[in-house]
């Protein structure tokens, strides 16, 4: 699935950090927050004290499921963008599904059991392993215990001894897994406040000598948590994929079968009247 398929949906497949005070309802709009006046410094010195800190800031407050629609675009060879509507459906944690459109086609990929399934006309290559890094940091990191979070992290090879703070548009960061002025080392960048994930870099999949920065944009309050509608991933500073969403729904009951690779094209879909 390379690319705009499991590489693709692996590196960018949500930018919310999603509502939890909505019940089955569409989103309504919000005000943007100020930043705040000055910066927050971090008393923080494990990166296991920050995923410990966001799991207790949110844990019973965060949503249950997500489904959204998804506009997708991706920066071609020819500097002209390819667009894309995407279909996903999530449920705290660890499963996400995402159709392509046309949903009647039966494409996309499921992450289930942490791996990760291809399907193609509704029918699924075997699963790979597969940890989805921005599943787990923007929404698992507050329905899984944190010695699970920490234990998955560490797997995918973040050093969480090594913490520092830092800003980004205006905001106070914590960083964890590179020392300040380190943009090349893999980390991740969580608000000092607020306690969601911003941003993700890390050596680029196909060329270690170049950055990949990936960035959850634009979050406003949602009742007790908060949302983002937009993720963003540059390459070398340059802006080559970002998604934007719409239809967002919180906490309405999906169906098991949604998850289940097996399922694809026979369960009812949740866009479906």
């Amino acid at each position: 699935m390379r690319p705009l398929t499991q590489h693709a949906a692996r590196l960018a497949v949500l930018s919310l950090a999603a509502p939890a005070a909505c019940h089955s309802s569409s989103v309504p709009a919000a005000t943007p927050v100020p930043a705040p006046a000055a910066v927050i410094h971090t008393s923080y010195t494990t990166g296991d004290e920050v995923i410990a800190a966001m799991h207790a800031r949110y844990a019973g407050k965060w949503y249950s499921t997500l489904t959204f629609t998804q506009k997708t675009s991706r920066l071609q060879a020819d500097d002209k963008w390819n667009v894309q509507t995407w279909y996903e459906a999530l449920r705290v944690p660890g499963q996400l599904r995402i159709d392509f459109d046309p949903i009647s086609a039966g494409n996309g990929v499921l992450y289930v059991r942490d791996s990760a399934f291809t399907i193609r006309n509704g029918r699924p290559l075997p699963g790979q392993p597969s940890i989805n890094l921005l599943l787990l940091l923007g929404f698992d990191v507050y329905g899984n215990a944190p010695a699970r979070t920490t234990a998955l992290l560490r797997k995918e090879g973040y050093d969480l001894t090594v913490v520092h703070a830092d800003t980004f548009q205006s905001r106070p960061m914590v960083v964890v897994g590179a020392d300040q002025g380190d943009l090349h080392r893999k980390q991740f960048w969580i608000d000092a406040e607020r306690l969601y994930f911003v941003r993700m870099l890390e050596p680029a999949p196909r060329d270690s000598t170049k950055v990949q920065d990936i960035r959850f944009m634009n979050y406003e309050r949602r009742g007790e948590a908060w949302i983002s509608p937009r993720v963003e991933i540059y390459s070398d500073g340059k802006l080559v994929f970002h998604e934007d969403y719409t239809d967002m729904r919180t906490n309405e009951p999906l169906d098991d079968a949604l998850f289940d690779p097996t399922q694809w094209k026979t369960v009812k879909h949740w866009m479906t009247p």
